[in-house]
């Protein structure tokens, strides 16, 4: 088993926004381009990319902290859930996003930790980069 970590600072943006990006169904589902069925809710279970990834919200903390028991389809039934902890802070103009994923079985890692940025550390940017532009007009 491993734990990635990453750290990602997104430009004039609030931690509130980044919460809402994961957390919202219509956004993320927009954001990413997949359906994720997701509520605000602790205890409520969640899927993302088409049921591709499932689990459970263990604890939010609005525009703060998201906990979630999480699992990829290749996930062999064997292997635990893994820990999936977001972490939001407000810096000046911008936000870090803190993210701890623990317990990832170590044949998927690598696929994971490339999948965060890929799929939604990258796309994140892309739309609030868009959003700031209709802001302008």
């Amino acid at each position: 088993m491993k734990t990635l970590t990453q750290k990602v600072v997104f430009k004039n943006t609030t931690a509130e926004q980044l919460y809402d990006l994961y957390m919202d169904a219509k956004l993320h589902s927009l954001v990413t381009g997949d359906t994720a069925k997701i509520t605000k809710k602790e205890g409520a279970s969640f899927s993302a990319y088409g049921d591709y990834i499932e689990g459970k919200n263990l604890q939010l903390v609005p525009g703060k902290l998201i906990v979630q028991s999480w699992r990829g389809k290749d996930f062999k039934k064997s292997d635990m859930d893994s820990t999936f902890i977001l972490q939001f802070e407000k810096k000046g103009n911008d936000a870090i996003l803190y993210m701890v994923h623990a317990n990832v079985p170590d044949a998927e890692a690598d696929g994971i930790k490339t999948g965060w940025t890929d799929f939604y550390w990258t796309p994140w940017k892309a739309y609030l980069a868009k959003q700031k532009g209709k802001k302008k007009n």
